[in-house]
């Protein structure tokens, strides 16, 4: 039998201001063309804008509070059973949680034209802190859907 190869996943390094996983994720979501200085520099600039709007809150702590605050606990998903499609309400793995909060907060950022990128992923960190903005309205969307759907429930399997 043949030993399949299997890709092992690079490893992130933490960023360099506040040496976090998680702040360096977002960067990588943020860059576009591979251009990572411009991204790193747009979110520092950013965090320095949520330290002038909050001065009271430490900025590291606003993102991630922001980005908890985004995570969805439970989503739906598309089950077909017998020439029927259902909405079934499934938990989110911890990984995804994070992916589609990191996703949200970045589609709100980009929602919001005619500014530029640092202030508007300022304004996007502050409002998900005081769970308001785009991006909490995406997650409440879709716990609607998954509450609505609840019904369904038995189908996940």
């Amino acid at each position: 039998m043949v030993k399949k190869f299997t890709a092992s996943q690079d490893q992130l390094k933490p960023d360099t201001r506040f040496n976090s996983l998680l702040v360096s994720k977002f960067i990588n979501c943020l860059m576009y063309d591979g251009k990572k200085s411009v991204a790193l520099s747009a979110f520092y600039r950013a965090m320095d804008i949520v330290r002038k709007q909050l001065p009271n809150e430490d900025p590291l702590n606003v993102f991630l509070a922001a980005v908890e605050n985004v995570k969805p606990s439970i989503e739906v998903r598309s089950k077909r059973v017998g020439g029927a499609t259902y909405q079934v309400p499934t938990p989110v793995n911890p990984r995804r949680q994070q992916a589609l909060s990191i996703r949200w907060i970045l589609e709100a950022v980009r929602g919001r034209k005619g500014r530029p990128v640092d202030r508007s992923l300022a304004e996007e960190f502050v409002a998900a802190f005081r769970r308001e903005g785009a991006a909490m309205n995406k997650r409440e969307n879709v716990h609607r859907m998954a509450d609505a759907n609840k019904a369904f429930s038995h189908f996940a399997w």
